[in-house]
Parts: C-alpha cells; sequence; structure tokens
C-alpha cells in the first residue's frame, strides 16, 4: 500500500476518533480542568459561598456586588504566591479580578473540605 493511502487512512481514523471522544465527553457535561487556577476555582464554585462579615460590609458599600464576586470566581486569576497558605479552618485563596466598573478587585476565600468563605474584598 503506497504511503499516502496509509496517511489518509491514519488521518480518517485520527479524526473519527477524535470525534467520537469529543462526543462521548461532551454528553457527560465534564469541562477539562486539568490546570491549577481552573482546578481552584472550579473546586470553591462546587462548594458555595458562605459570606463573612468583612465581606457583607463591602457588599453593602456598592462598589461591589454578588455578580462581581460570581465573575471573579468564573474567570480571576488565583494568585497562587500568596495562597495556599493554612490558616484556622482550611486554606486561604486570593483570588483577583474585575467589578462591573472594571476595577480590580481582590477576594480572600478560605477553602475548607466542606465549605469554601468569602473572608474579605478588597479594592486594588
Amino acid at each position: 500500500m503506497k504511503f499516502k493511502h496509509r496517511l489518509a487512512y491514519y488521518l480518517f481514523g485520527l479524526t473519527l476518533g477524535g470525534f467520537l471522544v469529543t462526543m462521548i465527553f461532551n454528553k457527560r457535561g465534564q469541562d477539562f480542568c486539568y490546570l491549577p487556577n481552573c482546578r481552584v476555582l472550579k473546586n470553591i464554585r462546587e462548594k458555595g459561598i458562605y459570606i463573612g462579615d468583612d465581606a457583607k460590609k463591602a457588599l453593602t458599600q456598592g462598589w461591589v456586588n454578588q455578580k462581581d464576586i460570581d465573575n471573579t470566581l468564573l474567570y480571576g486569576d488565583v494568585n497562587f504566591d500568596s495562597s495556599n497558605k493554612p490558616v484556622k479552618g482550611g486554606k486561604l485563596y486570593i483570588i483577583e479580578g474585575k467589578n462591573t466598573n472594571l476595577e480590580p478587585i481582590t477576594l480572600e476565600i478560605v477553602n475548607s473540605d466542606t465549605k469554601a468563605t468569602l473572608v474579605n474584598v478588597k479594592k486594588m
């Protein structure tokens, strides 16, 4: 069999296999979170957020709202240099994002085994 025929069969099989694998994983509803930033944010979102007293004060001030926090937990960046430090009740994560006015904000979240607590929200 000539090389061009073997290449055609290989590419056809590769395309068909890739299509099938994609269809199987999309039906399961799984999103692929292999990077550390994505895994931390997904873990926090799955547990749900409990809002602490300092964070409640920031929410009542009006410069940040619940939608800003949700967007930061979806699209934010985890600052690993100052995160993943053990504190009472879990590990502290610093997540950087923006509010609806495009002002940078920082979320301080204590992530324990059973829940995630929003400790503080800061304007940068």
